[in-house]
């Protein structure tokens, strides 16, 4: 069993129990989440449901960055005013991933982590398009006619300035709104979003997180990049330091910096501040690699639960220790530099959603 007990190094420990009694209180559940995500295909019969006739904010969406997010206001600002829901559409696998099977692509958010992040939106929904060889071989018209109009019956579209669509990526955003035109629905293209003179990109995140520039990311994303993972068995060294953590496995394309970082960490409703290792652990290398998360004033069973985890700041990279009483007495210097860079921060967190479908 992980049973995870700080140390309360300096303080700074939360969450005091209240000597108020309880109120007894008749149980009502919440009600469904208004977010529906919806999953096709074209060899499957269509099934949008209550988001046909949608007006769809259409990209891959890899991290949900502050330039996507223009494009997901520009679509609810259609709908709106059409009084029709608005969705995005998205594609997963990623093309790159299809097209590319053997290179390693650095997924700044995997499927469940953009479905979360799209609810907690003004999104009324998503419809995740399965992409396949089917779906690749489409040219413009075809994907136009088969996917946007016999499929979702689209009241409107909106793409970047960059987005392209149909075999071979022919399909250009000039093209998409001329046909739009022809056939009845709005198509809205959103010009670039800068930070600073630098265009916002999934490419540039992946840079500062490769790069240790977290804040740099939080930047470009409008939120901290974050992680899911279930935590896993390790060696319990840390419990050995004095430093219990939960160990997560991230995707091996995984390309943030190894290092030691600042962290806020959500599980079960909660959350903690903390520090974490992303890497090897030069003193102990086994090979893996592994994110190793040690929870400021917590204390319990957290094998097999699931943890999300914000990547507040940088502190430092992976050093190999002459002893281990060097290692712990740096361990407390990262704990103390995480302290103050997290309160610097402020409350910040993902915004992330609840999923229906």
């Amino acid at each position: 069993m992980l049973c995870l007990t700080s140390v309360n190094r300096g303080g700074h420990r939360r969450g005091a129990k209240s000597n108020r009694r309880a109120l007894s209180l008749t149980r009502i559940d919440p009600p469904p989440p208004r977010f529906l995500a919806v999953h096709d295909a074209l060899d499957a019969p269509p099934h949008a449901g209550r988001l046909r006739g949608a007006v769809v904010a259409m990209g891959n969406f890899e991290g949900v960055h502050r330039g996507h997010r223009a494009v997901i206001t520009s679509a609810v600002g259609r709908a709106r005013g059409l009084g029709r829901p608005a969705a995005a559409l998205t594609f997963e696998p990623h093309p790159r991933a299809f097209f590319k099977p053997d290179e390693t692509l650095f997924r700044l958010t995997d499927e469940t982590a953009k479905l979360r992040l799209f609810a907690a939106t003004a999104l009324d929904g998503a419809i995740v398009m399965k992409f396949d060889g089917a779906l690749a071989a489409l040219d413009p018209a075809a994907f136009i006619e088969r996917v946007l109009i016999d499929r979702f019956a689209v009241s409107g579209v909106a793409v970047g300035f960059d987005f392209h669509f149909g075999k071979a990526r022919l399909g250009t955003p000039a093209y998409l709104k001329e046909e739009g035109h022809r056939l009845g629905f709005h198509v809205d293209i959103v010009p670039a979003l800068l930070d600073g003179d630098r265009r916002i990109s999934s490419g540039a995140v992946r840079d500062a997180l490769a790069a240790g520039r977290p804040d740099e990311a939080a930047d470009l994303l409008g939120y901290p990049w974050f992680v899911t993972g279930e935590v896993v068995h390790g060696d319990r060294r840390g419990r050995e330091l004095g430093y219990p953590t939960a160990n997560l496995r991230l995707d091996p394309g995984c390309g943030l910096r190894h290092g030691i970082y600042a962290v806020r960490v959500e599980v079960g409703g909660r959350r903690f501040d903390g520090v974490a290792n992303f890497g090897r652990r030069p003193m102990f290398d086994t090979g893996v690699v592994l994110l190793e998360v040690y929870l400021f004033d917590f204390s319990g069973d957290l094998y097999g639960r699931t943890l999300d985890v914000a990547v507040i700041a940088w502190i430092r990279p992976e050093f190999r220790f002459d002893t281990i009483d060097d290692l712990i007495h740096r361990m407390d210097e990262d704990c103390r530099i995480a302290h103050i860079a997290l309160k610097r921060a402020g409350d910040v967190f993902p915004p992330l959603g609840a999923v229906a479908g």
